[in-house]
């Protein structure tokens, strides 16, 4: 009995021992601490969640102070904490705040407030726009060598916030001597900021600046004295006749303007000049882009692998996607070819929103049809590759639709309230200039989705129905570019019942019917 004791004493001795010796090789699950959402005071537009870059950008009208901004609420990833939160006060966001998120390993996000200022000045006789340099703090002005700098009449000029004051007071009508520079103080929510003005005198008083040359519409940029009549003129290559842009198609900031020019032949050579009173800038050749469609944007081609129906021929090579392979995983595609189209023949794309599961096991899957790749599904969250190669300037899109509105019966957290409003579908389009496509995350965990206000961005439009159309009508909406002289690598199209399915959120039974969509290049 004893002996029977001492071994078991030893053994009770030996177990943190072996314990000690025992190695740890199970790793800690990894989930990405990630913002879901994120508000501050005074914002009037939504806040963009980049959980790549793990950034949070704010977007704030120029009345608000970005020194002093009030964090109004946030969200998290299930299970995630803030480390030492700086909420508690105005964050100062004319710079980059850092926030440490933490869920079994620490994340470093950057809260960036973004605010655009209008600014803006011009004086009498000025070539050009003026210059104005914000980090620099520095305004440059352009007048004809025959203006006297002594005496510079101001037209208008704004360089803080609405609400401002500009000392000394360079209203507009006021005449200021620049034979030397001046210095201007802007003060603003008791803060005063020291800005430059140049005035500087030129020889140039016209120039066709260049042409920004799309599929059927051009661009022309020109440089001219303010005050003057300015203006454009284009004409084909190798006729003589000058054909004049309307006052209506021409943009003017002080001497600088834009003329556009609509209803031109696509891949076809042209000439252009501006004009300045009597003088005329030098002329440019330029030649306009080609009208390319999307393949099977009739959507006639359809096959069906296994469970999953695929918007293309058998053997021919995919450009659209569907959610249809996630779907399938517990259900049948919710994206089906269909014969009820606006002409009677052929084929339409059918897209019905259905809940994808056994009994209250599943999720929402909006039916959705979009140019690009389904890659994997994660967990029951899809992974896409959205955009194909696209370098040509469509001005809009049109197609044919029709919807069924059923009323939102599923919604995520975000869209709680919106459970029993009526669903809400969209088709949308964007052209944008990064250099691969847009990958999009649906998991809430890791979700990333595209932004129309994205600096990757360089068009977009849109077109949302609310309510039920009971038969096929058209559709058309314009894309709206940031830049004319931007050139996009890719072309993003969606079509979707429910218009935050990205977010599981829709009405079951939801049902829009898509066909023929065309990319449009003319105004």
């Amino acid at each position: 009995m004893k002996a029977r004791f001492t071994h078991y004493i030893l053994l009770l001795l030996l177990v943190p021992v072996l314990a000690g010796c025992i190695k740890n090789d199970l790793p800690y699950p990894r989930i990405q601490a990630n913002f879901v959402t994120f508000e501050v005071k005074g914002q009037d537009a939504g806040t963009a969640i980049d959980t790549v870059a793990m950034t949070a950008t704010v977007t704030l009208p120029e009345q608000v102070d970005i020194t002093k901004v009030t964090v109004t609420g946030y969200s998290l990833t299930p299970g995630a904490r803030i480390v030492d939160s700086p909420f508690g006060n105005p964050l100062d966001l004319s710079s980059p705040v850092s926030v440490t998120l933490s869920l079994y390993q620490d994340y470093t996000w950057k809260i960036i407030g973004k605010q655009d200022i209008e600014r803006y000045f011009e004086v009498a006789g000025q070539i050009g726009a003026s210059v104005i340099d914000v980090p620099g703090r520095r305004v440059v002005v352009y007048v004809s060598a025959a203006q006297s700098l002594d005496k510079i009449q101001i037209i208008k000029a704004k360089l803080g916030p609405v609400g401002s004051v500009m000392i000394p007071d360079i209203a507009d009508g006021a005449v200021v001597d620049a034979s030397h520079y001046v210095e201007i103080q802007v003060e603003a929510y008791g803060r005063t900021q020291t800005w430059t003005l140049y005035v500087e005198q030129v020889d140039v008083t016209v120039r066709t600046v260049g042409v920004d040359a799309w599929s059927c519409v051009a661009w022309i940029n020109g440089l001219g004295e303010a005050g003057k009549e300015n203006g454009a003129e284009y004409r084909l290559a190798g006729t003589e006749e000058w054909t004049r842009v309307p006052e209506s198609d021409i943009t003017h900031n002080g001497g600088d303007f834009q003329a556009k020019v609509t209803h031109l032949s696509p891949a076809t050579q042209y000439q252009a000049r501006v004009y300045s009173g009597e003088l005329y800038g030098e002329i440019v050749d330029f030649t306009t882009g080609n009208v390319p469609q999307m393949p099977n944007s009739d959507f006639d081609y359809w096959w069906l692998d296994n469970k999953v129906w695929c918007p293309w021929a058998e053997d021919g090579t995919p450009y659209w996607g569907t959610g249809n392979q996630g779907a399938a995983t517990l259900g049948q595609s919710n994206t089906t070819p269909t014969d009820d189209t606006p002409s009677g023949s052929g084929w339409a794309a059918k897209l019905e929103t259905k809940f994808i599961g056994i009994g209250a096991i599943g999720k929402l899957a909006a039916g959705n049809i979009f140019v690009g790749a389904y890659l994997r599904t994660v967990g029951t969250n899809g992974v896409l590759s959205m955009g194909r190669p696209f370098t040509e300037r469509p001005v809009k899109l049109r197609g044919q639709f029709k919807y069924d509105s059923a009323l939102i019966s599923h919604a995520s957290d975000e869209f709680r309230s919106s459970i029993g409003d009526p669903d809400t579908s969209i088709v949308w389009c964007a052209l944008i200039d990064s250099d691969e496509p847009l990958e999009i995350r649906t998991d809430p965990k890791d979700r990333q989705l595209f932004d129309p206000d994205a600096s990757y961005v360089v068009a977009y439009g849109k077109m949302e129905c609310y309510s039920t159309v009971p038969a096929y009508i058209p559709f058309e909406f314009e894309l709206n570019y940031k830049s004319t002289t931007r050139v996009p690598k890719y072309i993003l199209v969606t079509a979707s019942a429910s218009k935050y399915g990205d977010y599981f959120t829709g009405a079951v039974g939801s049902t829009l019917y898509v066909d023929d969509f065309e990319l449009v290049y003319d105004y």
